[in-house]
């Protein structure tokens, strides 16, 4: 070969060397400033993007605005913390603590605290339900109680009294329609109560608490009307252990929260020094002290001791971060940017508006135009789950009750639709998944 085809060879060799190494060495830059305009979302085995997720994600000059209203709700209802989540076709978008985690230690609410979701958690469970459905293992139409039931333990069937318990369904105690009344107040919220009135030594287990209530007539037939009922989703609760064969908590954090990519939604504990790594302290709407609910005769602060909140189980017994609740309804809304774990038709039976009665399978309420809602109210905290047509999922959480009770979720309500109309336009575009 001549000399100078041997240059001309060498030089185009070290060339093309050149321009890979340029190639393999701008294309990550290139491809994240890409990922800037076009979310990216993960799949389901990411599971550790809660652990570091902080308010610092979601700084956002155009957005201050919005912070300092958030803020000043905060201060007209005397929240101590609080949380919003906001995504939009599964996409992450924005999520912040405000105010504090604990103020006594002037430790700062994070996007990633977590805090008790009260009956936000009957979502949770409502999917765990359908997710058994959708597996052969139940169905909506099987009965719960008597001998071919799926609760046909002795203890149980030996406890009924009002033969019309025999027709309750799995259906019915999702849709509450059980049967069960507060006739005789909740039974899940008033334990001490109980322990008076039978002469119990201690507080009733759940299962206790099944014989105790089965032990009384229902205030309507199953099926015919609908009445708020905590006990029918601990009930539901009770079904899942019996079928999976573990405990309640185990199968959520197995078969719904591991497949969605979430590990930061935990059971809730009960006492201030029983709480988890990131849980928020709970804030009562008056420092009255009232009697602890396991009949031990001290009076205690009523977020710890005044329930027994781990015992509400599927009922409001989980605890979450806005975050964590707006990735958990990505993964149940039909929308499969994130993949889904359950099917359509389970979306569309857990959201199907019936125009007579508004009721629905673990929702709140839903409308003839595809708005989703579910809210939670306890002494210790409120949750409010918002999901509409257009893919925007906003969540509120929050360390603090209200006096109002749960018609605070009203005001909740007003302070997101405030919240679109000014600044859902000026939103970021990144995927914080």
């Amino acid at each position: 070969m001549k000399r100078k085809n041997i240059k001309n060879a060498t030089i185009g060799i070290i060339s093309s060397c050149i321009l890979i190494y340029i190639f393999l060495n701008l294309f990550p830059y290139l491809k994240a400033s890409k990922q800037e305009q076009i979310p990216i979302v993960r799949t389901s085995t990411d599971i550790q993007w809660s652990d570091t997720i902080s308010n610092k994600a979601s700084d956002c000059t155009s957005l201050s605005n919005m912070d300092r209203e958030i803020e000043r709700f905060m201060e007209r209802w005397e929240l101590r913390g609080m949380q919003i989540a906001i995504s939009r076709n599964d996409s992450l978008l924005y999520t912040k603590g405000y105010g504090f985690a604990d103020k006594e230690k002037n430790k700062p609410m994070e996007a990633n605290s977590i805090m008790r979701i009260a009956s936000s958690s009957k979502l949770i469970t409502a999917t765990a339900i359908m997710k058994l459905l959708e597996n052969n293992k139940l169905k909506l139409s099987d009965k719960v109680f008597g001998k071919t039931g799926l609760l046909n333990d002795d203890r149980y069937t030996n406890a009924i009294e009002d033969i019309r318990i025999y027709d309750i369904t799995v259906e019915d105690l999702l849709l509450h329609r059980g049967g069960f009344t507060l006739r005789a107040g909740d039974p899940m919220f008033n334990t001490h109560e109980i322990i008076k009135a039978r002469n119990l030594a201690k507080a009733p287990t759940n299962e206790e608490l099944i014989e105790i209530v089965l032990g009384r007539r229902l205030g309507f037939q199953p099926g015919s009307g609908h009445r708020y009922s905590n006990f029918g989703y601990m009930v539901l609760s009770k079904i899942i252990e019996k079928i999976s064969g573990i405990s309640y908590w185990d199968y959520v954090i197995n078969n719904i929260m591991l497949p969605s990519g979430i590990t930061g939604i935990k059971p809730a504990t009960n006492y201030y020094e029983d709480r988890l790594p990131r849980e928020a302290k709970y804030y009562s709407p008056d420092n009255e002290l009232i009697e602890e609910y396991n009949g031990s005769g001290k009076m205690v602060n009523r977020c710890y001791g005044g329930a027994n909140i781990h015992g509400l189980m599927g009922a409001g017994g989980w605890l979450a971060s806005a975050a964590d609740l707006s990735r958990f309804i990505a993964s149940i809304d039909g929308d499969n940017k994130l993949k889904d774990i359950i099917s359509a038709n389970s979306v569309r039976r857990m959201t199907a508006y019936a125009e007579k009665e508004n009721v629905c399978i673990g929702w709140t309420k839903v409308d003839s135009k595809g708005n989703w809602l579910r809210s939670g109210t306890l002494s210790s905290a409120h949750s409010l789950i918002q999901r509409f047509p257009n893919g925007e999922c906003w969540v509120i959480t929050m360390n603090t009750g209200v006096w109002r009770g749960y018609h605070f979720t009203g005001e909740m309500i007003r302070l997101i639709d405030r919240l679109r109309s000014k600044y859902a336009s000026s939103l970021p575009r990144h995927n914080l998944f």
